[in-house]
C-alpha cells in the first residue's frame, strides 16, 4: 500500500500531505499571532517537501496525482502561509487603508505564486527533474518573504512600503525568465 505507485496514499503523497497540513496549522498561528510556532512549522513543510521528491523518485511513487499534489502543498506553505505571515506581521498597526494597499500587494504574490506552479505543472513530466528552474521556485520564495518578515520584526527595514516593494519584485520573479539550478 504504501509503496503502490496507484495508490494516491502511497508514502510519498502521505509526505505531502503532511505538508498540506504543516502550511495549514501555520496559517492558524499566523492568524492568532503565534508567528514562532508558524514559521517552525514552515520550516518542517519545507524539509517534507524535499522529502516527497525523494521517496517518490527512490521508489518509483511519481505519479501525475503526486505532481498536482504536491503543487497544492507548495501553494499552501510556500506561498499562501509566508504571505499571510510577512502580511500580518507588517499590518499590526496599520490602518485599513494601508491593509488594504498591501493586501493588493500580497495578492498579487499569491496570484503570482500559483501562477508559477501551474506553469510548472504544465511542464513537467513524471518522474523527470529539469537541471534548472525557470523563475524563482515558490521553496525560494517563501525563503526570501521568511527574510523580509526577519527584517521587518527586527527593525532593520521597518517601512512596511519598502518591504511590499521588495514582495512585488520577488512576486515578479517567479514568473520571471531566471534560471536557478535545480539541487
Amino acid at each position: 500500500m504504501l509503496f503502490d505507485k496507484n495508490n494516491r496514499f502511497n508514502l510519498a503523497n502521505l509526505i505531502t500531505f503532511a505538508n498540506i497540513s504543516a502550511g495549514l496549522i501555520a496559517i492558524h498561528f499566523i492568524v492568532h499571532g503565534d508567528y514562532f510556532t508558524a514559521i517552525i512549522l514552515a520550516w518542517i513543510g519545507g524539509a517534507l517537501d524535499i522529502a516527497d521528491g525523494k521517496v517518490a523518485r527512490r521508489y518509483n511513487l511519481s505519479t501525475e496525482f503526486g505532481i498536482q499534489v504536491d503543487s497544492y502543498a507548495d501553494f499552501i506553505s510556500f506561498v499562501v502561509m509566508p504571505s499571510f505571515l510577512l502580511y500580518y506581521a507588517m499590518t499590526e498597526q496599520a490602518t485599513i487603508l494601508q491593509e488594504l494597499i498591501l493586501g493588493l500587494i500580497f495578492l498579487f504574490y499569491i496570484i503570482s505564486g500559483l501562477r508559477r506552479l501551474i506553469e510548472f505543472n504544465m511542464k513537467s513530466e513524471e518522474g523527470e527533474v529539469a537541471k534548472f528552474f525557470e523563475g524563482v521556485p515558490t521553496p525560494l520564495g517563501a525563503i526570501l518573504l521568511w527574510i523580509l518578515y526577519l527584517i521587518f520584526s527586527y527593525g532593520i527595514i521597518a517601512n512596511p512600503w519598502v518591504i511590499s516593494i521588495f514582495v512585488a519584485i520577488i512576486a515578479w520573479s517567479l514568473n520571471s525568465k531566471i534560471k536557478i539550478p535545480h539541487p
